[in-house]
């Protein structure tokens, strides 16, 4: 795909999100619009997957080790063909194949139930451990957050992989400066993140720009180059990117919109759609 077709494809997950977060009227905006981009790009250009079988053994696999940003993930996964893009209405009603967080026994396409922060990139280092032991080919994704690199199941995880060499690892941090409680660099300061992975033997790639596609195409290219050592890309996004009252305000980040401003946040990602044709 263009970067130009993945870019529209990333403003209708960006809908998405918004429709499902509205309708649940609670559930996590800011970091899911963040994202978008890094997930679109990753199912419609990178991973090798097929909607018409989840539990596809030779799949890639992708965990969404920071879980609250599911509705970001629901989207995509509604925009490949997943499930019915009409699921995304009842994200986290009684009954619905999409709740709050992931869970893989409920949600086709999702490969690892997540949500206590730090221990989804745990599963992926298993996973791709599991492909090298097996002979298999697939690759394993995984989605941090920067805030979730406060915790420290992520840096056990890190030191492993690097150790054990999973070059079919590919960890992205979705660096966007916020997290619940206020700017990351107040809370609990994690960086520099691209030398601590280095210490664990990461290949690192640092992405100026993570919402941009010819960025993450570059990065992404490196990143299945790279033999010997996992990789770990350093991603800069922007939380609530696309929306303009949403865009870096850490007041986003767990909250839902209202009628009006879900309006206007359509009536915004319209205008994109506009732009990009």
């Amino acid at each position: 795909m263009t970067d130009d077709e993945l870019r529209q494809i990333a403003n209708e997950v960006r809908k998405g999100v918004l429709t499902g977060v509205h309708a649940a009227k609670s559930g996590h905006p800011g970091g899911s619009l963040g994202a978008a981009d890094i997930m679109t790009y990753l199912y419609f250009e990178e991973m090798n997957v097929n909607p018409a079988d989840p539990r596809w053994a030779d799949r890639d696999r992708f965990v969404l080790s920071k879980g609250h940003c599911a509705p970001g993930l629901y989207a995509v996964l509604a925009e490949k063909g997943f499930f019915a893009k009409e699921e995304l209405a009842t994200l986290r009603h009684i009954g619905s194949i999409l709740q709050g967080h992931p869970n893989m026994n409920d949600t086709p396409g999702v490969d690892m139930s997540t949500g206590s922060l730090g221990q989804g990139i745990s599963a992926a280092v298993g996973m791709a451990l599991a492909a090298r032991q097996w002979g298999q080919d697939y690759r394993t994704y995984a989605l941090v957050g920067d805030g979730e690199s406060e915790e420290g199941q992520v840096w056990e995880a890190a030191m492993f992989a690097g150790n054990q060499k999973l070059d079919n690892l590919c960890v992205v941090v979705d660096h966007n400066g916020l997290q619940i409680d206020g700017p990351v660099d107040e809370v609990n300061d994690p960086m520099p993140l691209a030398d601590k992975f280095r210490a664990f033997k990461f290949h690192v790639i640092e992405v100026a720009d993570g919402n941009d596609m010819a960025q993450l195409r570059a990065a992404f290219a490196e990143a299945r180059a790279t033999k010997g050592a996992p990789t770990a890309i350093i991603a800069e996004t922007v939380k609530g990117k696309g929306v303009s009252f949403m865009e870096n305000q850490v007041g986003w980040h767990g909250k839902a919109p209202n009628d009006e401003q879900f309006e206007q946040g359509m009536v915004e990602l319209a205008a994109n759609d506009a732009k990009e044709a």
